[in-house]
């Protein structure tokens, strides 16, 4: 279907790569589409000092942990720049002896670069978190997606669909003359 004229035709959220529809369920686009790819990693060993120079080097506000497994990155854990002002900063602990590890406490939620972000959003809600390790079918790390990156797709939806309504009343006044 071509765009109307001065429209601007994206991929919706409700597309996918497989047109067909699985058992029922509405296609979705891929988390895997919009996550962003480059990541700031660690170690369980890198100081909390050394984790915070590498997020202002990257100007990033979190550091996916992960393990290397058979050449694979894999996330155990994810350490924000809160995580160190609420349990390092604020607590006078030393940067440079507490290490990322030490920050980690319950299981990491992933998602899969195949899921949909209906799915995504979902998980996030469920558990309460802001950014998700993206992952590969092995369990590699392939990105992450951070609620700002959900939000900005959904208002880039919301933007086009405002357009397609206005674009219709232009065409609906036009057809009336």
């Amino acid at each position: 279907m071509a765009c109307p004229p001065m429209l601007t035709c994206q991929r919706s959220v409700l597309m996918s790569i497989d047109p067909t529809p699985n058992e029922g369920r509405v296609p979705q686009m891929p988390v895997g589409e919009i996550c962003t790819r480059e990541v700031a990693v660690a170690d369980r060993a890198m100081t909390i000092q050394q984790a915070a120079h590498l997020m202002r080097q990257h100007h990033v506000g979190n550091i996916v942990v992960v393990e290397m497994q058979n050449g694979r990155r894999v996330p155990v854990g994810i350490v924000t720049d809160r995580d160190i002002v609420v349990s390092v900063v604020a607590t006078k602990l030393d940067p440079a002896i507490f290490t990322v590890g030490d920050l980690l406490m319950e299981a990491l939620t992933t998602c899969r670069e195949d899921e949909g972000i209906l799915e995504c959003i979902q998980k996030m809600r469920l558990k309460g978190i802001r950014r998700m390790p993206v992952v590969d079918r092995e369990g590699t790390l392939a990105g992450i997606i951070a609620v700002d990156d959900l939000i900005q797709l959904l208002a880039d939806e919301m933007n086009a669909i405002g357009k397609l309504i206005a674009f219709e009343q232009v065409q609906e006044a036009e057809h009336k003359r």
